[in-house]
This record gives structure tokens, C-alpha cells and sequence, in this order.
């Protein structure tokens, strides 16, 4: 299966052309937004926590301290939503209501699960570090006992998704285009990598690494 069969919870309900269920294009999306959101309920309250998520095939991983509400929730196998979310532009029309942003989104559906095994945890840091910062994990020392013990690491198995993008101009009324004289377009928004900054205890003679050079603006 190379796509995401969505149901009544995840099919969109409207601007259905901006929206993609296929693996490819929802994979894309949580690969390049590491930062997500994990919805999820405690005794009919429901909680939203930022981390960062990881993939790797149809599995979203995440991590936390071992001793947090959302780690222990997660854990017991609760439902639970992620989403990921950057914003692109804002799109200034010629009318309040045709104002939007473009954006790139993606919403994924499971049930969650922990891992306990350590060597597993190990790895699953490992694979978050090597997508984040491919190099790094080679050039810092492995994890003590005790830290590992104190990191919860859990995944959930993505059982529906989707993604949904809105990109370019804005969409006027044709009226519009001719009697309203206003500037229109978009104010594009977007990430940018600053310039590293040193901390006083490196040590003399190491410098910025390889590796991370590509995100460096």
C-alpha cells in the first residue's frame, strides 16, 4: 500500500486539492518539519505537547522526559493525533475574506507505544540525530545508563495521515481585480539558520564542524 486510506476522521471536508494521502508526499512533509505537536487526552482533558518527531517507514517516534504526563500516556497505548505545521507566507487579497497564508501541513492518527528495550532506544536517538544533524552522533559520547533511563522514546504506527499545502497568489473575487485598488500579493515567511554562535567553553583549536555547514546561513 503507497497510500494513507483516510476515514472520517482524517478526510478532508474541503479545498480537497490541497490536500494528499499518498505516503510520498505526507512522508515528505514529517521528514522535513521536525518540530510537531502530540495531541492527546487524559480522563477526557485534552493535552497538546510540542517535541520533536522522527520517521522512519510508517512509524512517527518522539521522545520526552520518562517521567512526563504525555511519555506515560503515550506509553500505555492512548490515541493520539501529531501534526506538523510551518508557515510559508501571508497572502494579502483585496478583500478581508480572501486573506489566507501558505502554508505546509501534515496530520497523522495512531495509537501509541514505548520503547523499553535500551540497545532499541539507543538506536532510535541515534536514527532522530543522524536525520537532524547527519555526523553528529559520531562526534559527541554515547548516552549514560542513567540518561537513557530518564528519556522516554515512543512511536505510534501511522494508521491514517495526510498532508495539505497552500501555496501562491491570492484568490480574488473578479470584481475585485479592477475596483478595489490595493497592493496584493504575498509576504513570504519562511525558516532561516542565524549565524552559530560560540559558547566560551570550546575548546581552543575546534571549529565549527563539516557537517553542519549546510545549515548555516
Amino acid at each position: 500500500m503507497t497510500s494513507y486510506q483516510p476515514t472520517k476522521r482524517s478526510k478532508a471536508k474541503r479545498v480537497h486539492d490541497r490536500v494528499a494521502y499518498d505516503h510520498e508526499a505526507v512522508h515528505e512533509v514529517f521528514d522535513a518539519l521536525p518540530m510537531c505537536h502530540v495531541g492527546y487526552a487524559i480522563d477526557g482533558q485534552p493535552y497538546v505537547t510540542p517535541t520533536i518527531q522522527w520517521r522512519q517507514g510508517t512509524r512517527l517516534y518522539w521522545h520526552g522526559s520518562a517521567a512526563s504526563r504525555m511519555i506515560k500516556t503515550v506509553s500505555a497505548g492512548a490515541a493520539v493525533c501529531v501534526t506538523v505545521s510551518q508557515l510559508n507566507g501571508f497572502v494579502m487579497a483585496r478583500s478581508p475574506f480572501h486573506h489566507s497564508v501558505n502554508y505546509t501541513s501534515a496530520m497523522a492518527f495512531g495509537h501509541g507505544a514505548a520503547i523499553t528495550d535500551a540497545a532499541e532506544k539507543e538506536e532510535t536517538l541515534r536514527h532522530m540525530f543522524e536525520h537532524l544533524f547527519p555526523g553528529r552522533w559520531d562526534d559527541v559520547r554515547g548516552n549514560t545508563a542513567k540518561e537513557l533511563k530518564a528519556t522516554g522514546v515512543v512511536f505510534m504506527e501511522i494508521e491514517e495521515a495526510s498532508a495539505k499545502t497552500r501555496g501562491g497568489p491570492p484568490i480574488d473575487d473578479e470584481e475585485d481585480y479592477d475596483g478595489v485598488d490595493c497592493w496584493n500579493g504575498v509576504l513570504t515567511v519562511g525558516p532561516a539558520y542565524g549565524a552559530p554562535v560560540n559558547v566560551e567553553r570550546n575548546k581552543p583549536g575546534i571549529g565549527f564542524p563539516d557537517y553542519l555547514k549546510h545549515m548555516r546561513s
